[in-house]
């Protein structure tokens, strides 16, 4: 029974990991063809586990070379190792160079792009680091953008920018009294 749980388990860890990456795959994708239309960006930090990441990555793929190579078995019994190889150690590094900060288009948060006319509210939270957070427009979502502390007048500057050219618009959001929408940033 436990001889046939493994694999099972194995085929859906790379059934999730395949859909991970290919998301990944996708914001790189998107990335690239941003990337020239580049206001305000920097790199995220490296998380504090970036070596445990790659170390894991190391880890799968000696298992997909000693399954396919020295076991000589069928690619597919090496899928959910081969998968968990790929985020490791290709996907999840590959991430990690997405610039954050501000495109022609939008604003890349932690966690993908988020369009300037799907921004309905901004606001600040301050703890070891700034962090910039988007409220969607329709959707029950928010995004974190965590922003240099040497970046934030820039960052500050390009939004109030942003707003007085009507890119992010809150009118129709709670209360209008009339006030400079600027005022939020």
């Amino acid at each position: 029974m436990a001889a046939d749980f493994l694999p099972n388990a194995l085929l859906v860890l790379g059934a999730g990991f395949f859909l991970v990456n290919l998301r990944l795959l996708a914001q790189f994708i998107r990335f690239l063809r941003v990337r020239s239309s580049a206001q305000l960006t920097w790199t995220g930090r490296r998380p504090r586990s970036y070596g445990i990441s790659l170390a894991l990555g190391l880890v799968f793929g000696a298992l997909v070379f000693f399954k396919l190579a020295m076991q000589q078995r069928p690619p597919f019994d090496a899928f959910g190792e081969g998968m968990m190889f790929i985020y490791y150690a290709y996907a999840f590094p590959l991430s990690l160079r997405i610039g954050h900060g501000f495109y022609e288009g939008g604003i890349w948060s932690q966690h993908g792009f988020v369009p300037y006319a799907h921004i309905g509210g901004l606001s600040w939270r301050e703890d070891q680091e700034l962090t910039l957070v988007l409220i969607h427009r329709t959707r029950k979502r928010v995004r974190h953008l965590d922003v240099p502390q040497e970046r934030f007048g820039e960052v500050r500057r390009l939004l109030r920018d942003k707003i007085a050219a009507h890119d992010i618009h809150f009118t129709g959001k709670g209360f209008d009294l009339g006030g400079d929408e600027r005022d939020v940033v």
